[in-house]
């Protein structure tokens, strides 16, 4: 398993990562953010983590809704658009697990073969063979 370095609460279901609190780590998984947080997002290490190339990913049911506040939730869903335009892979945890061409490259030397149901990039299929 990829090492993950957790930024909030842990997510609800399993990701495929084994979470750690300091470096080194191959991910970085968002598991929960606060209003604030997700409306001024600037954590260091998952900008840095970004900048590097590293896979951040970032558990959806761990978001803040404002469905009472129309002003407010315009406000997340453009928050929501401008981390995905970082790089932020958004999940739900659900069956499908996207697998990046550092964790194929991983998951080859170590001859794991990627489950039923992974999304693999281009680069991590042309890595893999499949």
């Amino acid at each position: 398993m990829s090492r993950a370095l957790l930024i909030g609460a842990e997510p609800s279901r399993l990701l495929g990562y084994t979470y750690v609190t300091e470096a080194p780590f191959d991910t970085v998984v968002i598991g929960s953010l606060t209003l604030g947080q997700a409306l001024r997002f600037s954590d260091e290490t998952v900008l840095c983590a970004l900048a590097e190339g590293k896979p951040v990913v970032l558990y959806t049911p761990g978001l803040p809704e404002a469905p009472k506040n129309r002003a407010l939730a315009a406000s997340l869903a453009s928050a929501r658009r401008e981390m995905k335009s970082w790089g932020i892979i958004f999940t739900d945890g659900g069956q499908k697990r996207l697998i990046t061409a550092q964790e194929a490259r991983q998951m080859r030397a170590s001859g794991i073969t990627a489950g039923p149901g992974a999304v693999l990039t281009p680069l991590a299929k042309e890595i893999l063979g499949e």
